[in-house]
């Protein structure tokens, strides 16, 4: 038990940084255009804010809101319960909650293959995929049409999740596209070192439930995922600070991250319609694909 605990912690707090790595680099160059207590302000009490506030409350907000009968306490608690009732209500609710994590981090990296700027990790599929980008909107809605109805079959709930999943990856997505545009304002205006604190507050909130999502493929319990996401934040905060320049060197990374949510989208998946996976699948589905891309970003840079 132990042991399975601080594997899914390591994985948690990997997929965390490695997924946040578009989000550390937001910060960093829009901190660079900010005065010297703001900055102190966002990397300390930001910090804190990204940790409680947001990997926090969200995933213990998650799973209250998927299980309303539930009390706050017994939501927070509920995979360390010894409760029959508590457990039957997260049993009941897990393949709805998995089915709209799994629509939505499949949707992520779909858009990603299909329509991000990319380094080509893997030359040929990812560019043919970019060269197909128009068939990004007629892919998901297939998918979407074809798992929901799957779902209906076996409980309509799990069809509604599936919507769930997909009207949030596009809401997020659209304040993530607004986030670009804004970031290129705001390096090139004057504006208040306050307006800077709180879109970079926003944007955070924004990155960080494509990682409490994610968090879902590898344990149902709010507070070892409020462990791992918290360390994955500090380390987010870490490369803000100082190493943004040395991790934009590993041009595999977002490769990886991509790659590493398309699996965990999956088993979310599988995970909803009954079929169970080991445990350990997801962490070390994680250290594998990552690792991979960061021994072919290091290959990379020997090359150049």
């Amino acid at each position: 038990m132990l042991i399975s605990a601080i594997i899914t912690i390591i994985g948690l707090s990997l997929f965390e940084t490695i997924s946040s790595v578009d989000n550390a680099i937001i910060n960093a160059e829009v901190l660079a255009t900010m005065g010297t207590k703001a900055r102190k302000w966002f990397l300390m009490w930001g910090l804190v804010i990204a940790v409680f506030l947001v990997r926090g409350v969200l995933p213990w907000a998650i799973v209250w809101a998927f299980n309303p009968s539930l009390g706050p306490i017994q939501a927070f608690t509920a995979a360390f319960s010894g409760d029959s009732a508590v457990k039957d209500s997260i049993e009941k609710s897990a393949p709805i909650l998995l089915i709209a994590g799994g629509i939505f981090l499949i949707f992520l990296f779909l858009h990603w293959l299909f329509l991000e700027d990319k380094k080509f990790g893997l030359p040929r599929t990812e560019k043919f995929f970019m060269e197909s980008g128009v068939w990004f909107y007629a892919v998901v809605s297939i998918l979407l049409t074809f798992i929901s109805y799957l779902a209906i079959k076996q409980n309509s709930m799990m069809a509604f999740g599936a919507i769930i999943g997909s009207t949030l990856f596009f809401i997020t997505h659209g304040f993530k596209q607004s986030a670009e545009v804004e970031e290129k304002k705001l390096k090139s205006s004057t504006r208040s070192d306050l307006s800077k604190l709180l879109f970079l507050e926003i944007i955070d909130a924004t990155f960080s439930i494509d990682g409490v999502l994610g968090a879902f493929a590898f344990t149902l319990s709010v507070p070892l995922i409020l462990i791992g996401n918290g360390l994955g934040a500090v380390m987010v905060r870490q490369l803000t600070i100082g190493n943004i320049d040395r991790i934009k060197k590993y041009v595999f990374l977002k490769n990886g991250a991509m790659y590493s949510i398309l699996v965990l989208g999956i088993l979310m998946i599988l995970n909803s319609f009954g079929i169970k996976i080991p445990e350990y699948i997801s962490p070390l589905a994680t250290f594998l694909i990552i690792g991979f891309f960061f021994w072919k970003s290091k290959m990379h840079l020997k090359n150049l």
